[in-house]
């Protein structure tokens, strides 16, 4: 399991084991940027968002032994009507300072990360009639609005997402009411079988919430249900597979930078699923969980390593560095870059498997994106 973000020391430090480290007075520390800005949507439709508060009685929460039911904050982003209208927090002061506070970033003010510009209008009237519907999981420790960027994108494209918070797997999840959970999971990361834990009960969230989602939310009718996807980061990639197997309804998956845990079975996967990730998921490298997966996988399948990413460079964090003051890892691809090749990539494969429009991005290399290796045969 990897870290969350590294502290901007740590970050210095990976820094440092890429390139001779220059005379301190040539590198100063670097100085907050202002409120980081995310990318606008390169889809034709304008973004709205809600957030649906659910519970689930038929279990306990499997961290909050004090917990008869499974709560989970869901936030909704779809392609909205036009009109006028307030963008959505990126997240509140509270959960500001308990992210950075959980992440071990200092340096800048707490509430740093609710000064996030987004695009999605808070509460917008909903658009379209029988769209794909995605699914959203986020790392360990990580709240879902480290994903915003990726799921605004979405809805402008043409896709309601419903981006799950995993309670207690996060630094802070806000619940009804205000009610602030934190990371419960956090204290047995290290325990024989947590991995394999983590992606079973994110499975059972996400069928939870594939249950509840029509009665819930009024917009549900626009939803087409047999066209459903589930893209993760992380460990939230890897709850993709578990998913995938456990309730047929995900007809197809994307496992962003995600060691794998859930088994997937001898007679194998028939539906649509890629791998993205960085360069530790090379063949031969710390990739030996996607190896197995891979042979397991009997249906449409890609493997595509991004040069110059890292773990990260699939979520937002690269976005909000410059306002942390958090120097980047050299010789990364810039973060404006790696949110467009993960976009770019994600979109496409939902558009050719979910929207039934071919993608030839996704049968080769291309000149456009020469950050994307296709694995494991050109690896």
């Amino acid at each position: 399991m990897r870290a969350i973000l590294a502290a901007a020391a740590g970050l210095a430090v990976l820094a440092a084991c890429s390139a001779p480290t220059p005379p301190r007075s040539a590198a100063p520390s670097p100085t907050p940027t202002g409120p980081a800005v995310l990318p606008a949507p390169t889809g034709p439709h304008p973004a709205g968002t809600t957030v649906l508060y659910l519970k689930d009685t038929s279990r306990p929460d499997p961290w909050n032994l004090d917990a008869a039911a499974r709560e989970l904050k869901v936030t909704l982003w779809y392609p909205a009507e036009q009109g006028a209208g307030r963008p959505a927090p990126y997240m509140s002061a509270q959960e500001s300072e308990l992210f950075m506070k959980g992440s071990s970033i200092g340096g800048v003010p707490y509430d740093t990360l609710s000064k996030t510009r987004t695009n999605a209008v808070k509460d917008a009237r909903p658009a379209g009639r029988k769209l794909p519907l995605v699914v959203l999981s986020p790392g360990f420790t990580k709240p879902l609005s480290s994903l915003t960027s990726l799921a605004e994108d979405l809805a402008s494209r043409g896709y309601v997402v419903a981006g799950i918070d995993h309670t207690y797997e996060s630094h802070v999840t806000t619940l009804s009411g205000g009610r602030v959970a934190a990371c419960l999971a956090c204290d047995s990361d290290t325990d024989p079988g947590f991995g394999a834990g983590v992606v079973q009960g994110r499975a059972a969230d996400v069928s939870f919430v594939l249950d509840r989602l029509p009665s819930a939310w009024d917009g549900a009718g626009r939803i087409d249900r047999s066209k459903i996807a589930m893209v993760g980061q992380s460990i939230g990639g890897a709850s993709a597979v578990a998913a995938m197997v456990n309730d047929p309804r995900v007809r197809a998956g994307i496992d962003m930078d995600g060691t794998t845990y859930a088994r997937i079975p001898k007679s194998g996967l028939s539906r649509p699923f890629m791998f993205l990730g960085s360069a530790q998921h090379v063949p031969g490298a710390a990739s030996a969980p996607w190896e197995r997966d891979w042979k397991l996988l009997t249906g449409w399948k890609r493997w595509i390593v991004m040069t110059g990413t890292d773990h990260q460079s699939f979520t937002d964090i690269p976005l909000l560095a410059g306002a942390l003051a958090i120097r980047p890892p050299h010789g990364q691809v810039p973060a404006a870059r790696a949110a467009e090749l993960t976009r770019t990539y994600v979109a496409a494969f939902l558009d050719q498997h979910l929207k039934g429009r071919r993608q030839p991005l996704l049968d080769k290399a291309s000149p456009r994106y020469p950050e994307a290796t296709f694995c494991p045969a050109a690896c």
